[in-house]
């Protein structure tokens, strides 16, 4: 008999090991700048640097005073107006992956000069605050990334040298959790977005490290700054994390319980990217999986296929599962195979769904053992014919 698919081997999560790097999009600018007499200034001269890079933009601000740039990326931009002549410059933070808008008032600059010098101070302070944050919060992305290649390194890694690896690993962990802990503190009060982007990828820190619970945390901080699909698909996964190193039945059960409901977020909520459903769902399912779980990762795979019919790894996995959960009767001289419903359609659905994909011969293979496994298996001994003497 075919051997079918090989229920104890290790799954690897969807969409663990990339950083939350930031919110999608591009990085734009939107600028106005306003004259003296608090009208639009009309065809003056804006120039746009970043200290970092040293790159620069130069535009004309519309007959609304307006100008508007795309940048490669965010961070510290001086601004300065008529650089030839006025030469007025100011520091501002541009948050990468989000439309940012500031205004020049020069009207506004002229009072609060006159009222209070500390105006200029309390701006500069801000800008410094914001390159203070993106120094820690790109550090922590950079530790991030070093421990994804250690982790491919480790796969293909003799023996003797997994140890020094997996050590690498947690130092990478506990550098990015320090790198972003650092962002935070620096991130202004009113910057909610940064602050939920960084707790996000501060959860992801936790979670390099094996700490499921404090990656929860991370992530429902970011959740309640800023509900984002993302953000509830890897507090689902850390919680099931969390469940399956349990020893208390009923604790595993409720982060279990917990897991499921941030799934049912992130299917609802508003705005959510397509698949976001079917990613969590998978993933709590390859989880229970690994732990070997079969039964209790049937419903998390039969979510995943309902939220993405058409993801044939998806089919495969819930095949697997129910292949798992299959149970045995005596009858008579026969051990009857009791096949759970559905088996042999998550089969044929994942065959449907790519037939010439990497899963599709191993569902074929997995039908025909379970055709074979339809006439039951003998179990009686037959007794040996007596010799004459």
């Amino acid at each position: 008999m075919r051997r079918l698919i090989p229920i104890g081997a290790t799954l690897a999560l969807v969409l663990l090991l990339a950083t939350i790097v930031a919110a999608q999009g591009s990085t734009r600018l939107n600028g106005q700048i306003v004259d003296g007499n608090g009208k639009p200034w009309v065809g003056v001269t804006v120039q746009l640097k970043n200290p970092d890079t040293g790159q620069t933009f130069t535009l004309k601000t519309d007959k609304d005073g307006k100008y508007a740039q795309v940048l490669p990326r965010g961070g510290v931009y001086a601004i300065t107006v008529e650089p030839e002549k006025l030469n007025y410059s100011e520091k501002h933070a541009i948050t990468d992956g989000q439309e940012n808008t500031i205004v020049i008032n020069f009207k506004e600059i002229i009072a609060q000069q006159a009222a209070s010098p500390e105006e200029a101070k309390k701006a500069e302070e801000a800008a410094n605050n914001f390159k203070n944050m993106k120094g820690h919060f790109d550090a922590g992305v950079a530790a991030m990334t070093d421990s994804s290649q250690v982790r491919q390194q480790l796969a293909a890694a003799p023996a003797d040298q997994k140890s020094a690896l997996q050590d690498k690993i947690k130092a990478d962990s506990q550098t990015a959790v320090t790198e972003f802990q650092g962002a935070e503190q620096a991130a202004g009060t009113k910057d909610v977005k940064n602050h939920a982007l960084i707790w996000a990828n501060l959860g992801q820190a936790y979670d390099m490290g094996g700490r499921y619970d404090e990656a929860a945390d991370a992530y429902q901080k970011a959740i309640e700054l800023q509900p984002m699909a993302p953000y509830y698909t890897h507090l689902s996964t850390s919680l099931a994390n969390a469940a399956v190193s349990q020893t208390d039945p009923k604790v595993t059960q409720q982060k279990v319980s917990d897991a499921e409901a941030n799934c049912d977020k992130a299917a609802t909520l508003e705005g959510a990217p397509p698949g976001s459903a079917a990613v969590c769902w998978k993933n709590l399912g390859i989880i229970l999986n690994n732990k070997g779980d079969l039964k209790d990762a049937v419903v998390p795979f039969q979510k995943a296929t309902q939220a993405d019919p058409k993801d044939a790894q998806s089919w495969f996995l819930l095949g697997g599962a129910l292949t798992g959960s299959i149970d045995t009767k005596q009858e008579g001289d026969k051990l009857v195979y009791i096949v759970p419903p559905g088996t042999t359609d998550a089969y044929q659905k994942c065959i449907d769904a790519d037939p010439n994909g990497p899963y599709a011969a191993q569902a074929k293979a997995a039908l025909d053992s379970l055709a074979q496994l339809s006439g039951g298996a003998q179990t009686t001994v037959q007794e040996r014919k007596k010799t004459k003497k």
